[in-house]
């Protein structure tokens, strides 16, 4: 049986607030404030548990070595570690935020993945997103690609490709733009990929930058060896990125043959559902459009409604995952029950998880998580140490309860003693997860 399979970023021991992303709402409103590392690991494995035992495949990957001495040695701070970090928090404290984001916990940038179904060679493509917009995300994708190398190892069932030129001009932030719909995991599906800025004919936003460009998505059509006639390229209205949407799942969810989303998340709507309708066989598209004046923008941004997951369990119905931060807003969790209860479309009910600590920093259920769709064969070339469980789940759990904070503010991330500790905790992390030598100080 095909499944779609949800792999989970790990939270790393450097959590923390530092306010990095421009048009993240979330992570300016919390800027400088303390982070609780040891809390946000937690929530995030308790999601992955708790959907391991709705039956569902779920897997964990690794978070990124922070902060990142080589980045910072190649910008000219040189001399032991705790010599550099010393430097850095004297003369660019910045620029030591910005090595020591634990954002690679938001998986759904790690990488586009495009299912054996849906390319020509049969084989599961990942393409790691270049995340160019931003310096701090910048430095990820080298790692991101050894880990999905590792993890999906196989050149029978999987290809790799490297991630696009790092320039505003490619950008590419993964997953959160890009959505697969289909009639069935395993049947060939529409692959939709959403940009923000293409051509200068195009509109743009004017207060944040746009960070997913058209000829990314094109780019990786290519690559991954799509046929034309099933993809689609459409853009996010430039409005709603100035609202605070920065990637499309802030605004937009799709799962199977269900297109989720706000009124106000692409240029064209009609000619997404157009397409679909076209193109999809073997089951009738559901579409769900959230009207503005039943829930604007604002509070789609703020609850992370859209950034909740879709799943669909083993008995066929889907579910909603949702951040806590929907149920606290009454029309937010309206919106959700008159979706629930509504039998013309199939999600069965919403599950509700603490993920406060991700949320702060401008991550819901979502964004935790990269979607890669594994026929049997597949599944069994994928490393199996990182499927979770329970035993795997309470392993990772005491594995954090040994090496993470459970207080760090900005301060802190010129300790050697937390680079010490975070290096110790990948290290033990990669022999748990047979992950062999991952990091740039393992070689």
């Amino acid at each position: 049986m095909t499944i779609e399979a949800n792999f989970d970023g790990l939270v790393g021991p450097t959590h923390n607030y530092a306010g990095l992303a421009q048009g993240n709402n979330a992570a300016a409103k919390n800027a400088e404030q303390p982070s609780n590392p040891a809390a946000a690991a937690l929530q995030g494995l308790a999601k992955m548990r708790a959907l391991a035992k709705l039956g569902l495949a779920q897997g964990v990957l690794p978070p990124q070595e922070r902060p990142h001495i080589p980045t910072l040695k190649q910008l000219g701070f040189d001399g032991k570690d705790a010599e550099v970090l010393m430097r850095v928090r004297r003369d660019a404290p910045q620029l030591l935020a910005a090595m020591s984001s634990a954002s690679s916990m938001w998986t759904a940038n790690a990488a586009t993945v495009s299912p054996g179904a849906d390319s020509a060679d049969g084989r599961v493509h990942f393409t790691p997103a270049n995340l160019a917009t931003h310096l701090h995300r910048s430095i990820e994708p080298v790692v991101t690609g050894r880990a999905l190398a590792t993890i999906f190892r196989s050149e029978k069932h999987f290809a790799h490709h490297a991630a696009l030129p790092s320039t505003p001009q490619m950008g590419d932030e993964g997953a959160a733009n890009h959505t697969r719909l289909c009639s069935e995991h395993g049947a060939h599906g529409l692959e939709l990929f959403v940009y923000g800025a293409a051509g200068d004919k195009d509109p743009k936003p004017e207060v944040h930058p746009a960070r997913q460009n058209r000829a990314a998505g094109e780019a990786i059509a290519r690559l991954h060896r799509l046929d034309p006639d099933y993809v689609h390229h459409a853009q996010q209205r430039p409005d709603s990125i100035d609202a605070g949407v920065f990637h499309n799942d802030v605004i937009a969810v799709g799962n199977q043959h269900l297109l989720l989303h706000h009124e106000r998340a692409f240029v064209d709507t009609k000619a997404i559902r157009d397409w679909v309708k076209r193109r999809m066989s073997g089951r009738d598209p559901v579409f769900i459009e959230i009207k503005d004046r039943d829930l604007g923008v604002d509070e789609a941004v703020s609850s992370y409604l859209f950034n909740s997951q879709l799943l669909t369990m083993p008995d066929g119905t889907m579910r909603m995952i949702c951040a806590h931060e929907c149920r606290d807003n009454e029309r937010v969790w309206s919106a959700i029950q008159r979706i629930v209860d509504d039998p013309q479309n199939p999600i069965a009910g919403a599950e509700v998880f603490d993920l406060r600590q991700s949320m702060r920093n401008g991550g819901g259920p979502a964004c935790l998580r990269l979607r890669v769709v594994l026929d049997p064969a597949q599944q069994a070339a994928v490393n199996p140490k990182i499927w979770i469980d329970d035993a795997l789940a309470t392993r990772l759990e005491t594995w954090v309860g040994k090496y993470y904070r459970d207080r760090l503010v900005l301060a802190d991330l010129a300790d050697p003693q937390l680079l010490d500790a975070s290096r110790s905790a990948l290290d033990e992390l990669t022999q748990i997860l047979k992950l062999g030598s991952l990091y740039d100080f393992q070689r």
